[in-house]
């Protein structure tokens, strides 16, 4: 399996702008910047879209877990905060903090906390970004 996107840009660094367009069609020509990326710009960046794939790909990976457990969530909910910091030679992403609540009927909190801890080490977009440090937080409710 293969998935793709795209980006354009125009211009130089800080005054330049350009769009980012995804295989399935969900992003098409959205507007990126460095603005949107390092201030307060129009549009996404990188960041953003990494942390809603980790968002994403974690409760994936979670609901996976908690279904080999004999387990189904009524829901998970979960928000991923990516750190972009500056390091010698340019921007680097340090930290990835993922911060979930599962509503999940018949599960206890230790089984939980160690179901999401291995959805977290095993998701394919943690295992892509184990240069940073991700951390979580998850809450059973």
């Amino acid at each position: 399996m293969e998935r793709s996107a795209s980006a354009v840009w125009h211009g130089s660094l800080k005054e330049g702008k350009g769009t980012i367009s995804t295989q399935s069609g969900t992003l098409k020509d959205t507007q990126y910047s460095f603005g949107a990326r390092f201030a307060e710009g129009v549009g996404t960046n990188p960041e953003e879209l990494i942390a809603a794939a980790h968002a994403g790909c974690f409760t994936m990976a979670l609901s996976a877990q908690l279904t080999e457990a004999g387990l189904v969530a009524d829901s998970i909910e979960t928000t991923a905060a990516v750190t972009l910091d500056m390091h010698g030679e340019g921007p680097t992403i340090t930290k990835i903090h993922l911060t979930t609540k599962a509503k999940v009927p018949g599960a206890d909190k230790a089984k939980f906390d160690e179901l999401a801890n291995k959805a977290k080490v095993g998701c394919p977009v943690s295992k892509v970004l184990k240069a940073a440090e991700i951390s979580l937080d998850a809450t059973l409710v």
